[in-house]
């Protein structure tokens, strides 16, 4: 992957703000600054982040507020920065649907670890229940499954079918698990496969081109020989 994630870090000290995005570009993230919840709102819709990390106490709209938005808006993850001594606005703010908080001052290397923590466990291919997750990075794009639509590395809506979408889906689903042209067939359409039929093939080629840095060289959605395709995520 040519990133681990997209994080908007929205602080409205410059100080901490620049020093956070510093640090998480460096460790491999896509990173965007925001100075205070106007700018946020403004960034989430065009840059569809993984993770925000939002201070809790901000002039304007606070992090409180911004949480919840951010719960209602879509599926990313949110990481608190509160100062010391404020332990009922951290409570308040779990449970407003924060996945985390991280008191100030705080260590780098902690702060990694906890972004690490955090995306590792909303952007894994699978949930403890063997679920997906409501949205999670397959390749260079980012696919929103209950609303089922996919964004490309800049934010931007990726055009799927219907069918292309439950392909994708029974993909997912199944990650890491190869799928012969039968399965595919039955998971994704309900339907037997004839020897003749070569719809998943073409799908799959489709799906290639909006997934993959080099459709030519697939490492997400690959071709196990002889047995069928299997969906790497992450293309490790």
């Amino acid at each position: 992957m040519s990133e681990r994630g997209r994080v908007i870090v929205c602080d409205d000290d410059g100080e901490v703000r620049d020093m956070v995005e510093e640090l998480l570009i460096g460790a491999g993230y896509a990173v965007e600054g925001a100075a205070d919840g106007a700018a946020l709102r403004q960034i989430v819709p065009r840059f569809r982040p993984d993770l925000v990390i939002c201070d809790l106490n901000m002039p304007g709209e606070d992090g409180l507020s911004l949480t919840r938005w951010l719960r209602g808006e879509g599926h990313c993850a949110v990481l608190l920065l509160t100062a010391m001594g404020t332990t009922i606005d951290r409570v308040i703010g779990l449970e407003m649907g924060a996945d985390d908080y991280l008191p100030k001052p705080f260590d780098p290397a902690e702060l990694r670890s906890r972004v690490r923590a955090i995306l590792r466990r909303t952007m894994a291919p699978t949930l403890a229940n063997g679920r997906p997750p409501a949205r999670m990075r397959v390749g260079r794009c980012v696919v929103d499954i209950e609303a089922r639509t996919m964004f490309d590395e800049k934010g931007e809506r990726v055009p799927l079918t219907a069918m292309e979408f439950d392909l994708l889906h029974t993909f997912v689903t199944h990650a890491r698990r190869v799928l012969n042209r039968d399965q595919l067939l039955e998971y994704a359409h309900h339907r037997r496969w004839d020897p003749f039929d070569r719809s998943i093939d073409i799908r799959v080629a489709r799906l290639r081109k909006k997934i993959e840095v080099d459709p030519a060289y697939p490492r997400v959605l690959r071709t196990v020989r002889g047995e069928g395709y299997m969906l790497v995520p992450d293309g490790e």
